[in-house]
């Protein structure tokens, strides 16, 4: 069976740089790095794909084109057992890390993640591979600050800013964070080379 490789986002220029959009942005530098073709537009799919060999395995690139909270629509006629699902690898941003850092795991909940929630109840199974990209920022004492929610408005009123987290992940990443993005991108392409020669356990053990 194929590898089955997706960086969750929100398609459209407009969020291309977005926090919510680690996934994407890890996949494509993931792309590059091993030289795969172009993005595809395959509209049964409603997703861009792409695929070729890394690590001599064969390796398919999917990029949804729905909204992050529809992204298991794009894996429905793709990933149709959980024997599959074993070989589906979802990358996506990760508020209970920090920016610089990332992890592998299997089988988990959600962490309240949109994609995630999506991909696991389109497919009816959590046992598959995700790359947790961290994002939250740190303090100047090197401490994870997670943002917070807004407490609730008062009752009758209208809160026009919104939620705090959700500008947070809807905000663009600064260009030092980006550079900080790259680092990461390319430790977790030898994470995906290695997950795809050794398998899951050997990669955790060594990466993790």
């Amino acid at each position: 069976m194929k590898w089955i490789i997706v960086g969750l986002g929100n398609p459209g220029g407009e969020y291309g740089a977005t926090r919510h959009n680690t996934g994407r942005i890890m996949l494509e530098e993931f792309r590059q790095a091993h030289d795969l073709p172009s993005w595809e537009v395959k509209k049964p799919y409603n997703a861009l794909l792409t695929k070729g060999n890394v690590a001599g395995r064969e390796m398919l690139l999917i990029e949804p084109e729905t909204m992050m909270n529809n992204s298991g629509k794009s894996l429905l006629t793709l990933v149709k057992s959980k024997k599959q699902a074993e070989q589906l690898v979802i990358i996506y941003d990760d508020l209970d890390l920090p920016l610089g850092k990332w992890k592998f795991s299997f089988n988990r909940g959600s962490g309240g993640h949109k994609g995630i929630e999506s991909i696991a109840r389109s497919l009816k199974t959590k046992a598959f591979i995700r790359v947790r990209v961290g994002i939250a920022p740190l303090s100047l004492l090197g401490k994870m600050k997670k943002p917070k929610g807004d407490p609730p408005a008062p009752r009758g009123a209208s809160r026009q800013a919104g939620d705090a987290v959700v500008q947070f992940i809807l905000g663009k990443f600064t260009n030092s964070e980006l550079a900080e993005l790259k680092k990461v991108s390319k430790e977790i392409s030898r994470g995906l080379e290695t997950l795809v020669a050794k398998g899951l356990d050997a990669t955790m053990g060594e990466f993790n």
